[in-house]
């Protein structure tokens, strides 16, 4: 019984400290909200983007992947150099939220190259936020429960990626592409925002 109540503390957060709670629930909803965009992005592609078709849509994948790695490792080397997280907390924070706001520019493109464009500027900011959720979260792990709360940060995503993905295209096909978008933005934005109150258990120099 004993061990069974630690395995549901543990999905609610309750046995994990508190830099560590903020950042899984921040991803929670970060990651599940742009799962909500999955089912219906190669539709969206193929019905509002001019021209679009499969090869847009791989195109468009791969451009948002290589940007993301091209810069992750930049980005992750320039964290380390610098002492304290006070760079990775400003880092992590505002490039969220910013990335929280991108997909808008989904309602305003209708060709291939701005589509580009925007997956882009979204491999690039993504970039910026890995590594130093990453590091925030390596260094702040509980000590002898690095395994359990790195199960419980991929299985609550996973499953906030699942419900969202459902219910992404649920609202996309019964209210719009337009009401999607502003769903993801809403939630992505509050992910953002659950970051700052990690800000007091920092070490800033």
């Amino acid at each position: 019984m004993h061990k069974r109540s630690i395995g549901l503390q543990s999905y609610f957060l309750l046995d994990i400290n508190a830099v560590v709670r903020y950042l899984i629930m921040s991803d929670v909803l970060l990651v599940g909200a742009s799962s909500m965009l999955a089912p219906i992005f190669a539709l969206f592609i193929i019905r509002d983007i001019q021209g679009g078709n499969e090869i847009v849509a791989g195109i468009a994948a791969a451009i948002y992947l290589i940007t993301k790695s091209l810069f992750q490792i930049p980005v992750a080397t320039i964290i380390d150099r610098i002492r304290g997280e006070k760079d990775d907390f400003g880092i992590l924070v505002c490039f969220s939220v910013i990335m929280a706001l991108v997909p808008l520019l989904y309602l305003f493109i209708s060709q291939p190259w701005q589509l580009y464009v925007v997956q882009f500027i979204l491999g690039l900011f993504t970039a910026m936020t890995f590594p130093s959720f990453m590091a925030i979260f390596t260094r702040h792990i509980d000590r002898k429960k690095e395994a359990t709360e790195w199960g419980v940060y991929f299985t609550l995503t996973d499953f906030a990626s699942a419900g969202l993905a459902g219910i992404g295209g649920v609202i996309a096909g019964t209210a719009g592409f337009p009401a999607l978008i502003i769903a993801v933005v809403v939630l992505s934005v509050i992910g953002g925002l659950l970051l700052i109150p990690i800000k007091p258990y920092l070490r800033l120099r």
